[in-house]
């Protein structure tokens, strides 16, 4: 039985319907562009096809270039200086970083075709010359503080054997650095249809995992070695500009610091927009979407930059090192592409040969 007090009529649900719809009209909400979901589609058609052909454009010009670098420093009859030697491995870790340029420039355009294990294979791959790369060029920095700055004397059979066991550990120590990349897996895309070989971890860890490669990756991979060779040229710059005939020493310096610049142009930005990625998904930055994208275009750009340094290292040798030009001439003669002529070679001091016995 129903209560006369408190008895409801339709005609009243219709009123207090009427005037809930026209107090809260759908038509009147306004979206925030801030809470919106993210657009994933970074750049237009057009822009995706001019990096994937820049990228095969990089991997023809690496891999003869790395080529030729390799094979003037490791035919030289004489032995291989230290830093001759760091050399010789920073081309073959450019040279391992071509090989993976077309499978990047094929997944732009098609999505990761090569399956699971080549995503794998091809992201340690990455990783690995990435590591080796820098940490060689520290190498470098310390062997050349060592020799100019504390005049170091030891026999040089005792350096040779040196110089090949960090060879050795720097090979390792890369490895070891870039098994991350086997969390890299082929997996459909939120966005397309397209597969992409892109990190996979547990969704219960996956902050916590991601955090700590990104951190081994900005520090050992970065920030450690940067510190390293920015303290050893310092010192090193400094006491050449101090010591009788350092015009003549510093020209030993000149395709070594020009190296290091180039992997500081190419590599910094990359590592900026990780930092930011990783400090985004720290929730250290508050998290927004136009901010979300920036980071996403950014670091597109920015390894597109970063894998053009394969490419670079030989470019500074035609450039900037005399004396493998001279190398390079000569073996052109032996092999009997560049006529014979006699050559003159300046008379150098021990200490002066010993300082450019880097390229030049």
């Amino acid at each position: 039985m129903t209560d006369p007090n408190t008895s409801f009529s339709f005609d009243d649900f219709g009123s207090i319907y009427e005037e809930l719809n026209f107090t809260y009209n759908y038509s009147e909400f306004i979206l925030d562009p801030i809470t919106k979901p993210c657009d994933h589609v970074l750049f237009s058609e057009a822009v995706m096809i001019a990096v994937s052909v820049f990228y095969v454009i990089i991997f023809v010009v690496a891999i003869p270039g790395n080529l030729v670098v390799g094979l003037v420093i490791g035919l030289n009859k004489q032995p291989l200086s230290p830093s001759d030697l760091y050399l010789l491995h920073l081309a073959i870790a450019d040279i391992l970083l071509a090989i993976t340029l077309p499978f990047w420039a094929t997944s732009i355009r098609l999505g990761w075709v090569f399956g699971d294990a080549m995503c794998k294979i091809i992201s340690i791959l990455q990783e690995l010359s990435f590591y080796v790369s820098i940490l060689f060029l520290a190498c470098i920095s310390v062997d050349r503080y060592m020799v100019i700055v504390r005049a170091m004397e030891v026999r040089k059979t005792s350096r040779e054997k040196i110089s090949w066991a960090i060879c050795a550990g720097v090979w390792c120590a890369g490895g070891l650095l870039s098994l991350p990349g086997l969390f890299n897996s082929a997996t459909p895309s939120n966005s397309s249809h397209l597969a992409m070989c892109t990190e996979q971890y547990d969704p219960n860890s996956a902050d916590e995992w991601r955090l700590a490669t990104r951190v081994l990756r900005h520090t050992l991979g970065f920030v450690v070695p940067l510190v390293v060779m920015l303290a050893c040229y310092g010192v090193t710059i400094q006491r050449l500009l101090h010591t009788r005939g350092g015009f003549q020493r510093q020209r030993a310096m000149r395709v070594i610091v020009a190296v290091v610049v180039a992997f500081l142009i190419c590599w910094t930005p990359y590592h900026l927009a990780v930092m930011a990625d990783t400090f985004l998904r720290a929730k250290i930055m508050p998290y927004r979407c136009p901010v979300r994208v920036a980071i996403d275009k950014a670091m597109f750009a920015t390894q597109s930059l970063g894998l053009l340094h394969s490419c670079v290292n030989p470019v500074l040798y035609a450039f900037v090192g005399e004396k493998f030009r001279s190398r390079l001439e000569q073996g052109l003669r032996r092999t009997g592409l560049l006529e014979r002529t006699s050559m003159s070679r300046p008379s150098r001091s021990s200490l002066s040969s010993e300082i450019t016995s880097t390229i030049m």
